[in-house]
């Protein structure tokens, strides 16, 4: 397995899953990561952003559907998300419990065997739906 794959399963695996202190090993100090309606910096900003998420969701688990490819210092891969949903996220009309999966698409930077940019693309528009904030 080639290191950036592996970098890349440590953030879909282990910090995604409920560990974000993983972030602090795998993205570098001046890391920026690109979310469509957010610019984070940092490590510990990138962990509050995964912190958010299981702040709405319960049973978090996110599948890797595609790749990581890997080349030319990038990674990119594609994966869903899976979860029950807490409540909490406004306008969304959904029971908490609700049942709810998305896909998305990440794109990665390495740079010294640590990821130091990040862009994010994911079906927010079908997990609004699915929470009946849509629609």
């Amino acid at each position: 397995m080639d290191a950036l794959d592996g970098l890349y399963r440590r953030w879909l695996f282990e910090v995604w899953a409920g560990d974000p202190a993983v972030a602090r090993e795998i993205l570098a100090p001046g890391f920026t990561g690109h979310w469509p309606d957010l610019e984070v910096h940092g490590p510990d900003e990138a962990a509050e952003q995964v912190r958010r998420s299981h702040a709405y969701f319960a049973d978090v688990r996110t599948t890797l559907d595609a790749g990581p490819v890997v080349g030319d210092g990038m990674v990119a891969a594609a994966w869903s998300f899976h979860g029950a949903y807490r409540g909490g996220i406004p306008g969304a009309t959904a029971a908490p419990g609700t049942r709810v999966s998305f896909r998305g698409q990440d794109l990665f930077r390495a740079r010294d065997g640590r990821f130091t940019e990040y862009w994010v693309v994911s079906d927010a528009l079908g997990m609004m739906t699915a929470l009946g904030a849509l629609g």
